[in-house]
């Protein structure tokens, strides 16, 4: 199942304002964009205001505004271009954090402390991952003769588009390393890529990549196709793939008979 992220948050009282947040969780999926609500329940002064995001598991800073400005330069650097404030929200009270490409390390609590004069509040938001991206494919060998064209199995999840699949590709996985049968990349198709022993033999399913099924059709079965194929996916970060073992049975009786 394609990953999703839970959010939940928690709310802290300070005696001279409170740092609110949603009322409920919110579901995000893996590798999309989430916002971060934090926001004030009465008018702050700008001067002085200091708004500090950070792992509070880690203490890692995600973002900061201080000085009237956001400060980018000082936050992690695996949150750079990827944790940005509303700025013009800022002035309201609303210091909301986007989080952009969220990956499975963005799991973790995140607290947003907010500093005005002598006082302070934050908000704890908690991301949990509670589903894998899945890849499903055959769960039995799959048998055929010299000649035969044979289809590998080989879905990716429905929650997940084409378009936000960085990396698929089709290995033959052998003792002496892994060949590459095929590749999907930039939301195409790239034949070229395909091992020579593959080469013009091997092809996905055009019609059928939009719903998530990237099975391999292989043409023409040689001795030598025998073995064992790994369908890998790479998306929002983790990787997921499914094994096919395709077991060659001798020459097909057309093909004997031709003989």
């Amino acid at each position: 199942m394609y990953q999703l992220i839970i959010i939940s948050l928690l709310l802290v009282n300070s005696d001279g304002f409170q740092v609110r947040g949603p009322s409920g969780p919110l579901d995000v999926p893996l590798g999309g964009s989430v916002v971060l609500p934090c926001y004030v329940d009465k008018p702050l002064t700008m001067e002085g205001l200091e708004v500090d995001w950070r792992r509070s598991d880690t203490e890692t800073l995600v973002h900061l505004y201080q000085d009237g400005e956001s400060r980018p330069e000082v936050q992690q650097q695996d949150y750079h271009d990827r944790a940005h404030f509303f700025t013009d929200q800022i002035q309201h009270g609303n210091f909301s954090l986007l989080l952009i490409n969220v990956t499975a390390e963005d799991e973790g609590k995140y607290r947003c402390k907010v500093f005005s004069g002598q006082d302070s509040g934050e908000t704890v938001v908690e991301i949990k991952h509670v589903e894998r991206l899945i890849v499903s494919g055959s769960d039995h060998s799959i048998s055929a003769y010299a000649g035969e064209d044979v289809t590998l199995n080989c879905s990716v999840d429905s929650h997940i588009t084409p378009e936000e699949i960085e990396e698929l590709s089709w290995k033959k996985t052998d003792k002496d390393g892994d060949i590459l049968v095929l590749l999907y990349q930039n939301n195409e198709p790239l034949p070229e890529s395909s091992h020579e022993q593959y080469r013009d033999r091997v092809e996905f399913f055009t019609d059928e990549i939009s719903k998530g099924n990237f099975s391999l059709r292989l043409k023409s079965v040689r001795t030598e196709d025998k073995g064992v194929y790994m369908c890998q996916v790479f998306a929002g970060g983790v990787s997921a793939d499914t094994t096919v073992e395709l077991e060659q049975l001798g020459e097909s009786q057309i093909n004997k008979k031709n003989t």
